[in-house]
């Protein structure tokens, strides 16, 4: 049997390659892909050579083994149907809706503990987006939003957008967003934000303090630009925290901690979804953590934030796209045919 997969290759380079897979073993499961879906963030820099060299792709998921470096199958967010059952797996396995964090391809083998079956309140395409809800959910759990407090991220891509729609289900006192694209900032609006600036514009820092007392409270960098950090540091008040959530890849920060910065009490809080932070441990896990994923992605049902839907075959034209116009787009989807 057959199945097409997507390879980076080379730094702008993308190819979908047909190769062989076998039935599944005793113990697996084979699952058909119905759709998945492109993390811009962090696959853009796979795609343009950004990524750091002999970095673990990802040391918490099976299917992500191996080291950075090309050619590299990535992507983490598959929806399918399972249509093979090993002799050892339960048949109710059988036809079964299923998340996977698996590489974009037609087919694959998982073990069903490295499957979850898709909540029936949820389409496939609304499943697609756990990976990101998970990491808008664990930067709410490392950020700790209060009553009343003043919120600004940094970044409205799909996961800044998910993060807003989680904040505004909070009640604070203001939460204000800043992106350069004007569809991403109607769509933060949409999901609650009180105010979206456009990073852009010379003004756009002085209209943010304007619209604050004393600085913000809770800031999120989510931008992916490490410029940004330090813009995010001067929005943040006395004693306020910052979360970085973007990764830069080979990219570095230029900050100026001399100034405001030195005084303020501030703290910088690294957030990574692929842990939990240890003071959460005691009573929390990751399965806790997506459980509650599954359960906001039940409540924002973020399919409107899809923009395009691109054929596996046509995988070259999704990623150039997300590279050369970014302002177009913000959730790119990847179908497979039947």
């Amino acid at each position: 049997m057959k199945r097409l997969a997507l390879y980076f290759t080379a730094p702008y380079h993308v190819t979908v390659q047909e190769e062989p897979v076998s039935r599944p073993a005793a113990d697996q499961v084979m699952v058909q892909t119905l759709v998945s879906a492109i993390s811009p963030g962090t696959e853009l820099l796979f795609y343009r050579g950004q990524a750091p060299a002999d970095l673990q792709v990802d040391e918490t998921i099976m299917a992500l083994a191996g080291v950075v470096g090309f050619p590299l199958k990535y992507g983490y967010a598959a929806v399918g149907r399972v249509v093979a059952v090993g002799a050892q797996v339960a048949p109710e396995w059988q036809d079964r809706l299923v998340f996977s964090f698996h590489p974009h391809e037609s087919h694959f083998l998982a073990a069903p503990d490295e499957l979850m079956p898709v909540p029936p309140s949820l389409s496939p395409e609304a499943a697609t987006f756990v990976p990101n809800m998970e990491t808008a959910v664990n930067f709410l759990m490392d950020g700790q939003p209060l009553i009343g407090e003043q919120v600004v991220i940094f970044g409205q891509g799909i996961v800044g957008l998910l993060t807003t729609a989680l904040l505004a289900r909070s009640p604070l006192a203001s939460l204000v967003t800043l992106d350069r694209y004007a569809l991403r900032r109607q769509a933060s609006l949409a999901l609650g934000a009180h105010a979206s600036l456009d990073v852009a514009e010379p003004q756009s820092l002085t209209r943010l303090h304007a619209l604050l007392q004393h600085g913000a409270d809770l800031t999120y960098e989510l931008s992916g630009n490490p410029a940004a950090l330090e813009q995010a540091i001067a929005a943040t008040g006395f004693s306020g925290r910052v979360v970085i959530g973007s990764w830069y890849g080979q990219k570095r920060a230029d900050i100026d901690l001399g100034g405001q910065f030195h005084r303020s009490r501030m703290r910088l809080i690294s957030s990574q979804v692929s842990t939990l932070a240890p003071q959460w441990t005691g009573r929390w896990s990751k399965a806790r953590r997506l459980q509650v994923a599954w359960w906001m992605l039940e409540q924002v049902q973020p399919t409107h934030l899809i923009t395009h839907r691109f054929p596996l075959a046509q995988a070259a034209q999704a990623y150039a796209l997300l590279d050369q116009h970014p302002e177009e787009a913000i959730q790119v989807l990847l179908t497979y045919e039947k």
